[in-house]
């Protein structure tokens, strides 16, 4: 043991500091995250949700990291990446629409203005209501990492992919509160 110890002596303290760093940064970016949702008073579940995806991003770093650390050849490593990308690649080229709800999902937790209980109109032709010209209004119901849950007036919950969300235009009817932004009426 303390053959192997004298020996890899720079590896070990590399990966004490990678760990360490590993353990600061998932600190402050879990710190920055809860911020953010208090800020926007955004659901507490939506806000885990983000902090998952930050741990999954970090762990993925530093097993890259402690890889490199531990003396892999650059060439094989290059081999090992070129190879695990090709099978991810046809993998999520098969599923491209799962990982654009689920990088929507991310885009809308920072920067959607909207929020559970929002009432709100989305402006798309396939879900005009020819009895309802002006359009049907929903309340958001759930934010998931793929889909809102949307109620319709009648009480029927739409699921809604969230890269649609980011691609129609979306008007805000009144806030969770109660507060009228917008008249229905108007497109």
């Amino acid at each position: 043991m303390e053959e192997f110890l004298l020996n890899h002596k720079d590896e070990l303290i590399s990966t004490l500091v990678v760990f360490a760093l590993l353990l600061v940064l998932k600190f402050a970016f879990t710190k920055a995250a809860k911020k953010v949702g208090k800020i926007g008073d955004f659901n507490p579940v939506r806000t885990n949700l983000i902090i998952k995806y930050i741990s999954i991003a970090l762990t993925i770093v530093a097993l890259a990291g402690f890889t490199l650390i531990w003396g892999v050849n650059y060439k094989d490593l290059g081999v090992l990446l070129s190879s695990v990308f090709a099978v991810i690649g046809v993998a999520l080229f098969a599923q491209w629409s799962i990982l654009s709800n689920l990088t929507a999902g991310v885009i809308i937790f920072f920067s959607f203005p909207f929020k559970i209980g929002n009432t709100i109109k989305i402006l798309d032709k396939e879900l005009l209501d020819p009895e309802q010209p002006q359009g049907e209004t929903f309340t958001i119901e759930d934010i998931k990492a793929f889909h809102l849950h949307l109620r319709k007036t009648n009480g029927e919950i739409l699921t809604y992919p969230n890269n649609m969300v980011l691609q129609k235009g979306v008007v805000l009817i009144s806030t969770y509160d109660g507060q009228v932004i917008s008249d229905v009426g108007e497109a």
